[in-house]
């Protein structure tokens, strides 16, 4: 177990669906933690890089990436970058990320790459968040090898419970055979429409199962939380007081209550 007082919390923000809001959860979340004075790392670990677009890293302005990070051709000090937010720094990523899940394939220990790379960066952030791809391979596999916890953003349709069950079934694999303190910080209802009679149906399967894992905040479809993207901010910066702002904010209250309670609990059972 690493060491709680100097070590950051780490969480992959992962759904292998497309869509669902997980680039979005990433950099709004990472803003609201930092808007509370957290140290807050994000890396862009998906090859499209909406992440760093969404932080305002240009194209041409992310000569050091997670691609060579996980490569070892850098490290997380020479590849950080700062954003606008203070306190929220990002590590970019290009579409060079995509060989990179090739390039692994022979690599010893190629599932603890980014893992390496985290641990070799020393204790200089409260929280990470790891974005990953839209897929069940071997970035997302480093991700959560690398993770503490997982948060899963899920869009309120039916088939984002098809996809959540293999979600889920991946994450116990890698507890079993990789990462055995891996665990689900929580889901994160996206894309709520409390005008669909069927995003409650789906909410109350989802809660049903999945119980308090599940957290209360949810996040509405807003228009100017999808507008921010393309201006480089995040919705909490390009419009603070919209719904989607508004339920990010809680969420990471809510988040950080739960990281509250849980080392409680360890200070209990210690």
């Amino acid at each position: 177990m690493k060491d709680s007082k100097s070590a950051p919390r780490i969480f992959a923000v992962v759904n292998q669906k497309g869509g669902v809001g997980k680039t979005t959860t990433t950099v709004n979340l990472a803003t609201a933690l930092a808007a509370v004075r957290k140290r807050v790392l994000v890396i862009d670990f998906d090859p499209q890089g909406n992440a760093s677009t969404g932080l305002g890293i240009a194209g041409n302005n992310r000569a050091l990436t997670s691609y060579d990070l996980v490569m070892g051709e850098t490290n997380i000090a020479e590849a950080v970058q700062a954003t606008a937010v203070p306190g929220l720094s990002i590590i970019p990523a290009t579409i060079d990320l995509t060989g990179a899940e090739i390039e692994m394939v022979s690599l010893i220990k190629r599932e603890f790459r980014l893992k390496q790379a985290i641990e070799a960066a020393g204790g200089n952030y409260d929280y990470i968040l790891i974005d990953c791809p839209p897929s069940l391979g071997l970035l997302t596999i480093n991700s959560l090898v690398a993770s503490d916890a997982v948060i899963i953003p899920l869009q309120c349709e039916f088939y984002a419970l098809e996809g959540l069950s293999h979600l889920v079934r991946t994450i116990e694999l890698v507890r079993g055979n990789l990462n055995p303190e891996l665990a689900i910080q929580g889901i994160v209802l996206t894309m709520y429409d409390k005008r669909n009679k069927f995003t409650e149906q789906i909410e109350r399967e989802v809660r049903d199962y999945f119980g308090d894992r599940v957290y209360s905040s949810v996040i509405p479809r807003n228009v100017r939380m999808s507008e921010a993207p393309s201006h480089g901010k995040p919705a909490l910066i390009y419009d603070m007081h919209c719904a989607g702002s508004r339920a990010y904010i809680q969420l990471a209250s809510e988040l950080l209550k739960r990281e509250r309670a849980r080392k409680k609990e360890l200070i209990q059972a210690a």
